[in-house]
């Protein structure tokens, strides 16, 4: 133990011995609820082994490697564990994104970032001991705890779902899908942006069925210019396993103006500007919102613009220094929204209105709004050079 190996990925995760242990320290399937998904113990098991192996990293891994460990690993947590496989603390999908948004780059070292004193149990604990845990450990809920061993020595992780089951996400979509498509003609003379192929289906096809995918059965798409596409290809949804539910605009309403119309059924909505080709985990994005307590949380892409000349930084006729080609960083607006259903109420009835003028008025009544940063794959199709490069991207991008 304590060598650190390079996976394919780049990673800098630990290899985990998976070890004999004592019976009483796996948790047997015939223990848990049996109206819960199918269990395995924290510790022990092949199963328990490759969760472990996957949830491992170095101290010395980078956020981008990190990033890259979390997603592939899939169960939300990463376990930072230095020589001898002991704990140093634990990074969430939200530790590694607040990371980016306080200006670190893929390339900065995880420590500073990583949750030093985490909630832990020991290999005695059962079902019932870690589930109070979870529940009332701390001051808010937590979904995964790891097991370790009094000497500190990492043997595996409890998720939440390893004792109760899940529910199903109550989370509905709107699609902004009217807008002319101007940028692109002539190929949106005659079919609306959100319909045109990438690969061998339309945009608005890739992105529903991304939202079946992470759960979500009720979609709403505003539609305007030329919705007969829209609504003859997609139906009701039942083919594509969703529930469509349209909203014609008379006028173009803008990326917000349609979100008056919806139901208030006091659940968050997800909104996407209908020309968006993204590989953005909702789930995560959600559990994000939810963390920050936030009312509408933006989804932010780091776009960074390289100055093609030395910079030459003057106070009056002094020069203070000079510095060449310098890369300025920003958050953009990556078209991607969660909101709560409060939030409505900020929009006008039967006007044209933009989320920047939704966020606006809702900073201007001292609402919480959260920057999500999207470092999944994300693309804007809005000029040709963007739709040509998502044609070339579609067929090896993960979405």
């Amino acid at each position: 133990m304590g060598q650190h190996s390079r996976s394919s990925a780049g990673l800098a995760p630990l290899s985990p011995t998976c070890f004999d242990t004592p019976s009483s320290t796996v948790v047997p399937p015939t223990t848990m609820d049996r109206n819960s998904p199918t269990k395995v113990g924290p510790v022990g098991g092949s199963v328990a082994c490759q969760r472990l192996a996957a949830s491992l990293v170095a101290p010395t891994a980078t956020l981008g490697e990190a990033l890259a460990q979390l997603d592939a690993g899939g169960i939300g947590v990463l376990l930072v564990a230095g020589a001898g496989r002991r704990l140093v603390g634990v990074l969430t999908d939200g530790d590694l994104r607040r990371a980016i948004l306080s200006g670190s780059g893929l390339d900065s070292p995880v420590l500073p970032f990583v949750s030093r004193e985490p909630l832990t149990t020991g290999p005695e604990a059962g079902p019932d001991v870690v589930l109070q845990l979870l529940d009332h450990g701390r001051e808010y809920a937590v979904h995964h705890l790891p097991v370790v061993a009094d000497d500190g020595v990492v043997l595996g992780v409890w998720l939440r779902s390893d004792i109760v089951r899940t529910p199903g996400t109550d989370l509905r979509a709107m699609i902004m899908a009217g807008g002319y498509g101007m940028r692109l003609r002539p190929l949106t003379d005659g079919i609306p942006k959100p319909m045109l192929p990438v690969g061998d289906r339309p945009l608005l096809e890739l992105t529903i069925e991304r939202l079946r995918a992470a759960g979500i059965r009720h979609v709403g798409v505003a539609t305007h210019y030329l919705a007969e596409c829209i609504t003859g290809h997609f139906g009701d949804g039942s083919a594509f396993g969703v529930e469509i539910s349209y909203f014609p605009e008379e006028q173009p309403l803008g990326t917000a103006g349609a979100l008056r119309a919806l139901p208030d059924d006091g659940e968050p909505l997800l909104v996407l500007n209908g020309d968006v080709l993204t590989g953005v985990n909702f789930a995560r994005m959600l559990a994000f919102h939810r963390e920050c307590g936030a009312e509408l949380t933006v989804g932010v892409r780091e776009y960074v613009m390289e100055v093609p000349y030395g910079v030459v930084d003057c106070q009056g006729t002094r020069v203070l220094g000079i510095r060449e080609k310098p890369r300025q960083r920003y958050m953009v607006n990556a078209g991607i929204y969660l909101l709560e259903s409060g939030v409505r109420r900020f929009v006008p009835d039967d006007l044209r209105f933009d989320m920047p003028d939704l966020i606006g008025r809702l900073l201007a009544a001292d609402r919480s709004v959260a920057a999500f940063p999207i470092v999944e794959y994300w693309l804007d199709i809005g000029r040709p050079a963007d739709y040509a490069r998502a044609q070339a991207d579609i067929a090896t991008v993960r979405l």
